[in-house]
C-alpha cells in the first residue's frame, strides 16, 4: 500500500489523479473542491488556479468516463461544469454572508476560518464594488470571502448573480483552456511534456496569483506604520 503523505492534500496533481477502490473520482472531486472555496469557507488553502490549469492538462483522464467524442467538447464541458460549481459555491457564499450579519466578523480564529481574510476581502470589495466578484475569481482567498461580504453587505441579488456567472465562466474557461492548449502546444511543437514539470507549473502559478495580493498587503502595512 502506498504511503500517504499529508503534503500531498497542497498538490492539485494529487486530487485529479485520485482514485478509489480503482475508481478514478478526480472529476468529482475537482468540482467539490470549486465548489468549496466558495461555498464552505473552508477553502483558501486549496489549490485553486493551479488546479484548473492542471485539469487543463488532465482533461482527456478527466473526461474518459464521460467523454463526447470530441476534444474540444470534452475541455468545453469540464470548463462548463466547472464554472457550474463555482456559481453554486458563489450563491452558498452570499447567503451564509446574507444570513450571518456580522456575526462572522465577530467569530474566532479556526483552521478553516481565518478572520484577517475575511477583512482583506472587504477592503478589496469596498474598493472594486460590484467588479471584485469578478475580479476575485482569480485571486486565491479573496474568492473564497467575497460572496460572503457581497451577502453582508447585502449586495443587489440580481447584479450579484449576474458577476458570479461572468467570474465564473472567464476564471474556469479561461485556466483549463490554457492548461489544456499549452500542454499540446509544448508537446507537439517542442517535445515537451509539460506533466513532467507539474510542481514548477504549480509553483509558478501560485506565484503569480499570490504576488500581486501579498504585495499590495506589504504596501498598505507600511503605509498604515
Amino acid at each position: 500500500m502506498t504511503h500517504f503523505d499529508w503534503k500531498q492534500l497542497f498538490n492539485p496533481e494529487f486530487y485529479i489523479l485520485l482514485e478509489l477502490g480503482g475508481i478514478k473520482i478526480g472529476l468529482y472531486v475537482v468540482l467539490f473542491i470549486v465548489f468549496a472555496e466558495t461555498g464552505l469557507l473552508a477553502g483558501f488553502f486549496l489549490p485553486g488556479d493551479s488546479l484548473l490549469f492542471l485539469c487543463g492538462i488532465y482533461s482527456e483522464a478527466l473526461m474518459k468516463d464521460i467523454s463526447t467524442g470530441s476534444e474540444f467538447l470534452n475541455i468545453t464541458f469540464l470548463a462548463a461544469l466547472i464554472s457550474l460549481m463555482g456559481i453554486f459555491g458563489n450563491m452558498l457564499g452570499y447567503w451564509v454572508g446574507s444570513k450571518s450579519g456580522s456575526y462572522l466578523f465577530k467569530r474566532e480564529d479556526s483552521f478553516f476560518f481565518k478572520k484577517k481574510y475575511l477583512f482583506q476581502s472587504k477592503d478589496f470589495f469596498d474598493k472594486y464594488g460590484t467588479k471584485a466578484i469578478v475580479f476575485a475569481r482569480f485571486l486565491p482567498i479573496v474568492r473564497t470571502f467575497a460572496p460572503v461580504v457581497a451577502g453582508i453587505v447585502e449586495m443587489d441579488k440580481k447584479k450579484f448573480m449576474f458577476f458570479t456567472i461572468l467570474g465564473s465562466i472567464l476564471w474556469s474557461f479561461t485556466m483549463t483552456f490554457a492548461g489544456h492548449y499549452l500542454y499540446e502546444l509544448f508537446k507537439n511543437q517542442f517535445g515537451i511534456d509539460l506533466k513532467h514539470y507539474i510542481e514548477y507549473i504549480v509553483i509558478g502559478i501560485v506565484a503569480l496569483t499570490t504576488v500581486p495580493v501579498l504585495w499590495k498587503l506589504l504596501k498598505k502595512r507600511v503605509h498604515i506604520e
